[in-house]
This record gives C-alpha cells, structure tokens and sequence, in this order.
C-alpha cells in the first residue's frame, strides 16, 4: 500500500481545490441570452382573402424570443367592401418606401420584410425562415443590443456604441399584442382573425451616430386603443428610405 506524507496530502488537496475551481466556473455560469435576431414586418389587410395564413404565421413568430414581429395593416383594399379597422395610411406609406428602396414595384399583401432587407410572401413560412437566416449572415443586421425597459411610468431606452459609421433613426412602437376581428364584409366576409402585434402609434425618438444614447419616454405618449406593448428600433437610412434594421427589442406594458 502507497502511503502518502501530511505534505504529499496537502498538495493532493490544493491541487484538486485549483482543479475544481477552474471547472466549476464554467459548469456554472449562466448562459448570456441572446437577443433578438429579426425583425419581421407583415403588410396586411382585412381585406384580402390571402392574409389570413399570414397572420397566422404573424403569431407563431410573436411567440419566438428570437423574433420581433409587427403586424402593418394597410388601407388600400379597403374599396372591396370592408374597411379595414386597423389600417393606417402610414403603413401604407412605409410599404412603398421599402419598394422604392429596392427599385422595384413589388407592393402587395401579405408582404413580409425581413430586417429592412428582404420581402417575401407572408403566407410561406418556409421563404419567410429562409430570409431570417439569410440576414442573419449579414454582420451589421441586428448588431446593435438595444436595452427597452419600463420603470415606473417611462420606458428607458438605452442604444450602446455602434461599429464606426454606423447610424440610423431611432423609433418606439406602441403594439396591441393580440386584436381579434370578426370580419363582416367583402373577401374575408364571415372570418375572424386575430392579429398579432399590430402598430397603433410610433414616435421618432432621435438620430443615433454611432455613440451611446438614451432616451426616457413617457408612457402617457404611448398608451391608449388597447395598447399593452411597445418595441423600440434601431434603423439605418431614414422613413422614406428604411434601411436595415440595425438593432431592436420589446417589452410589454401590463
């Protein structure tokens, strides 16, 4: 039998003390959340008999923490029989502004952008998980880690420093997270559909250049029609030229 001296001991007992405090931090360390790699924008109308499957997918997104989604309802169906109760003439106008920023003409519904960049159609799920990877390769998609918190009766806002040149305006959503409709009158006549993260209300907050920026903003400018969330962006170019989506993220409001 091997025999071990007292100093043999205390070595063999600092050793293991050494190699266990150098294993145990990194079983233990907390996983860092990753934030959220997409915003998705879907173009809609309670109007057009193709939206429905859209909003649906609307949905199954808004319940993936990866994933910011907002619902846009556009008024320009409203002449085949039913007025959209959600629709705002600046959806409308956003929708064209990201046509114009492609250079194409390619404006219809359900249309889904991906990160400012890409469109697709927001019936295809398939499309729509292919472009959230495709932009995910691109390095300056989603690279700012915008903090969004409510304290008291404001929403701190916090845009860290950017790469050098980065830039973009700064923009807070009021969202409804959940609107069902019943739906009486033309394509849709009959349905009811519930949307997800519909836009009722969004203030520019500022230009950012790149520094560290903050802004406090009260709720009373915010709340109202049910709104119960609010999503802040981070996005290059401006609201007639969208650009990418730089950096985002949401809280709830109750």
């Amino acid at each position: 039998m091997t025999k071990w001296s007292g100093l043999d001991h205390r070595w063999l007992v600092s050793f293991a003390c050494v190699a266990i405090a150098l294993i145990l931090p990194i079983a233990i360390a907390p996983a860092t959340p990753a934030g959220p790699r997409a915003v998705v924008e879907l173009f809609t109308s309670q109007g057009c008999s193709s939206c429905p499957d859209a909003d649906r997918i609307v949905g199954e997104l808004a319940r993936d923490p990866s994933v910011i989604a907002l619902s846009l309802p556009v008024d320009y169906w409203d002449y085949l029989g039913w007025k959209d109760t959600l629709a705002d003439a600046r959806f409308t106008a956003r929708q064209r502004a990201y046509s114009a920023q492609r250079g194409d003409r390619e404006i219809y519904t359900p249309q889904l952008i991906v990160n400012g960049q890409q469109q697709v159609v927001g019936s295809d799920r398939a499309e729509i998980d292919r472009a959230i990877r495709a932009s995910a390769q691109q390095s300056d998609a989603m690279s700012v880690p915008v903090a969004l918190s409510r304290e008291g009766n404001e929403l701190k806002v916090t845009v860290p420093q950017g790469q050098s040149g980065a830039s973009g305006e700064v923009w807070v959503c009021a969202i409804v997270r959940e609107v069902p409709i019943t739906i009486g009158r033309g394509e849709n006549r009959g349905r009811s559909v519930t949307y997800h993260n519909v836009v009722r209300n969004w203030l520019k907050l500022g230009d950012w250049h790149g520094e560290p920026a903050h802004w406090n903003v009260p709720l009373e400018n915010l709340v109202g029609e049910g709104v119960d969330g609010a999503v802040v962006f981070v996005q290059n170019g401006n609201r007639d030229h969208p650009g990418t989506m730089l950096g985002a993220a949401l809280t709830t409001l109750q």
